[in-house]
């Protein structure tokens, strides 16, 4: 079994998806994928087939204070979702489902 991962961004000051959010997967500081959310602030998959292990989820929100929000990461096998809730002084993310 391999490890995947899916991410959403939503706008909580504008309660909607947050489109055009560029994200990036790495391990290493090196990237492994990247993408931008879609209309529905979504990356359906970001990316498939790694392996379990350690991984930095970046992302490049258009906030006035924070230019990058940076999570690190230990995935197991499986598939994983890891949301983030973005306003312009304030950011938070979990687990999803």
């Amino acid at each position: 079994m391999s490890v995947s991962l899916s991410t959403h961004v939503l706008d909580t000051a504008a309660g909607t998806p947050a489109a055009g959010i560029r994200v990036e997967l790495a391990q290493e500081r090196r990237v492994v994928a990247a993408a931008e959310t879609d209309a529905n602030g979504r990356v359906g998959e970001l990316a498939a087939g790694l392996e379990p292990g350690r991984y930095e989820l970046v992302f490049w929100p258009p906030s006035p204070y924070f230019r990058r929000v940076e999570l690190e990461l230990e995935l197991s096998e499986g598939h994983h979702h890891v949301p983030l809730l973005i306003s312009p002084y304030g950011c938070a993310s979990y687990r999803g489902s």
